[in-house]
């Protein structure tokens, strides 16, 4: 009873129509970088690696800056549900696309339908979702789980994807994926209506969903708020340049360790006479937020009732730049050792699950963090922002990729896990001063 009592089943609508929705995304992500690639003789485009990671780039980019505009339509003028389910419909469009595409003309088309759906999509449902929950107490926890609901379909789909295109084709998977986005606007629609009761019915600037009748209040922001609204954009400012790191790292997994189509294969991806598809690296990285999920969710509940309460998110995000910058030591490490020789694919493990460690550290919480701190008024928006904050490492990590792979591997990708390591040091120490931003009253 007390779960039922923490987490409604409109809890897990929302959760569950992000785990449909990122199935299809996370898929497509492996899938371009690859298509692109690949010979055409094999069903791909037979582009250099370099143009294909920054068209992989441009898709995961522009899907990150639609939600700011699409949280400022949720916070003013319309329904964030009808938001969520038309942005569903939009994306699963997009994804149709893909199917058609034979040049580069239906992939930007697909880039350009996704995006704009996810923009409606993605920051809305994560608020409507904070809505269910009135003690703030366990938002950490409750978004956590979320969050192992995204990792589900991230594993679900890279896991098979790779299967379903070596059996029929690449443009097949984008089909696929389409099914499962209008699949996905008929649950959250139909189930949405059913469960959520008045949680995103309104927009989200009219305040508390039982105060929707409520004059929309126009007082300016009071000092305490903009020191949290600061708060928020210094957090997601650092988070860039995780973001930043954390993409990149599929890069050189694909191009330079991996096994598939016009990739180097630095590392023996072989287990017996199976080839391992390069799409598994993403699903390690699923599976591990999956199976971290409920046990961080447990350690910040736990750990919050004690004396010192829990770690700060400043702590949390800086403690996940560490274990991301470690993990580009690991990899380094891993190409010195080799030396003419084949990588094991147990260092390629190692990377996945450390910037998995990293992701999970404070990734999660920032819908928490800004759900507890933002202005209600400003709440979509900031959402957004979050999202919007992924834009800037996830268009230019394509460009930075082509820059290293004209590099020597260790001095490069070395400099790379050095800067953000000292990062992540850096905002464990500035803890203290920008926490008072969160704590300051009028």
């Amino acid at each position: 009873m007390e779960n039922k009592k923490k987490y409604p089943f409109g809890f897990y609508v929302c959760s569950f129509t992000f785990t449909l929705e990122r199935m299809a995304f996370y898929s497509s992500k492996w899938l371009i970088a690859i298509w692109i690639v690949a010979a055409t003789a094999k069903g791909g485009l037979g582009l250099e690696p370099a143009q294909g990671a920054m068209m992989s780039a441009n898709f995961v980019a522009f899907t990150y800056i639609t939600p700011m505009i699409g949280g400022y339509i949720a916070d003013h003028w319309i329904s964030p549900r009808i938001c969520v389910t038309v942005g569903a419909i939009l994306m699963g469009a997009g994804y149709v696309c893909g199917y058609f595409a034979t040049g580069s003309a239906m992939v930007w088309m697909m880039i350009i339908l996704v995006s704009i759906g996810t923009g409606l999509f993605k920051g809305n449902l994560s608020g409507v979702n904070g809505q269910q929950f009135h003690e703030k107490e366990i938002l950490d926890s409750a978004f956590t789980i979320q969050y192992s609901f995204v990792n589900i379909g991230s594993l679900i789909g890279t896991t098979f994807v790779a299967f379903v295109a070596r059996a029929v084709s690449y443009n097949f998977c984008f089909l696929v994926c389409g099914i499962l986005l209008f699949l996905d606007a008929a649950w959250f629609g139909i189930l949405g209506k059913k469960h959520l009761g008045e949680c995103g019915k309104y927009p989200f600037k009219q305040g508390q969903v039982k105060e929707r009748t409520a004059a929309v209040s126009r007082t300016p922001l009071t000092h305490s708020q903009r020191d949290k609204v600061f708060a928020i954009v210094m957090v997601t400012i650092f988070s860039i340049v995780f973001w930043l790191v954390w993409y990149l790292t599929y890069m050189p997994v694909y191009y330079y360790w991996g096994p598939d189509s016009g990739c180097l294969n630095h590392a023996n991806w072989m287990i017996g006479s199976f080839t391992v598809p390069s799409s598994w690296f993403d699903s390690v990285n699923g599976l591990a937020c999956i199976l971290l999920g409920p046990v961080l969710a447990a350690f910040w509940s736990k750990k919050a009732q004690t004396p010192k309460g829990d770690l700060s998110m400043f702590k949390k995000t800086g403690l996940g730049m560490v274990f991301m910058g470690l993990a580009f030591m690991v990899m380094c490490f891993a190409d010195i050792i080799r030396g003419e020789n084949q990588a094991s694919l147990l260092w390629i493990l190692a990377v996945g699950l450390l910037m998995s460690l990293g992701e999970m550290v404070f990734s999660p919480l920032g819908n928490s963090f800004i759900t507890k701190f933002a202005p209600k008024e400003l709440l979509g928006l900031l959402l957004g922002f979050w999202a919007f904050a992924i834009f800037i490492p996830a268009k230019s990590y394509g460009y930075l990729f082509a820059i290293l792979e004209k590099q020597n591997f260790v001095a490069g990708y070395g400099t790379v896990g050095l800067i953000v390591l000292a990062c992540g040091v850096v905002l464990w120490f500035a803890d203290k001063k920008l926490n008072k931003l969160l704590t300051a009253e009028d």
